[in-house]
């Protein structure tokens, strides 16, 4: 069975030093970048995604309460949108395969949420372009993209454990994907409930690799 992992905004701005970082976000990098340089082979695709917010709306809050609103992050085209140096030797190495990016106008904590990202807009066009680089037609989704390279199974890691990381572990399953989380390449905004949110994972049928 073809398997793809996915990287799940491990961003600037969800890292130590960023808007909305958190405690082990850079070391979560790192610790993907060396789980790669080793285990890499057995992936048919790396692909990562990136919150890419312009307006999302009630999302985004001078007073933020941490569950249902966040201070200002990963604004499309910013530096704290792009990917953690740490994952810099992979970026070189061309080992992600593709992009995609959600949250334009909404919350969007779930990959599955995300369309393909079109990278060359970044590298050529202005900070403009690159906020309204998913504005055209929709690109293609995380799913249709796994599905029409026949992947079946998805390994999940990144930021947060709590949040993002879930959400698309929850959609993965959902879409009939085998959805497998290593929780030692994640990071949680709330350490003392990861525990449970792996409870939930396993009763809604994703593996749970404490080794990898």
């Amino acid at each position: 069975m073809e398997t793809a992992l996915i990287i799940v905004d491990v961003q600037n701005d969800f890292c130590e030093g960023g808007s909305l970082g958190v405690s082990g976000g850079a070391e979560t990098a790192a610790a993907i970048t060396a789980y790669l340089r080793d285990t890499g082979w057995k992936y048919a695709a790396v692909l990562a995604t990136q919150d890419w917010h312009i307006d999302p709306g009630e999302h985004f809050s001078a007073e933020p309460d941490y569950l249902d609103s966040w201070p200002v992050h990963c604004v499309a085209g910013t530096h704290g949108a792009e990917l953690h140096p740490g994952l810099a030797p992979v970026l070189k190495a061309g080992a992600i395969t593709a992009t995609f990016r959600k949250g334009r106008y909404e919350a969007a904590y779930s990959g599955f949420e995300a369309v393909l990202a079109d990278l060359a807009a970044d590298e050529h066009g202005t900070t403009a372009d690159a906020m309204e680089s998913l504005e055209g037609a929709p690109g293609e989704s995380l799913a249709e993209w796994l599905n029409a390279r026949r992947i079946h199974a998805v390994d999940i890691v990144g930021i947060a454990t709590d949040f993002c990381v879930r959400a698309t572990a929850l959609d993965a399953v959902r879409a009939r994907f085998d959805t497998t989380v290593l929780p030692r390449l994640t990071a949680a905004v709330h350490r003392a409930t990861v525990p449970t949110v792996l409870d939930e994972l396993r009763r809604a049928g994703i593996t749970i690799d404490e080794d990898a």
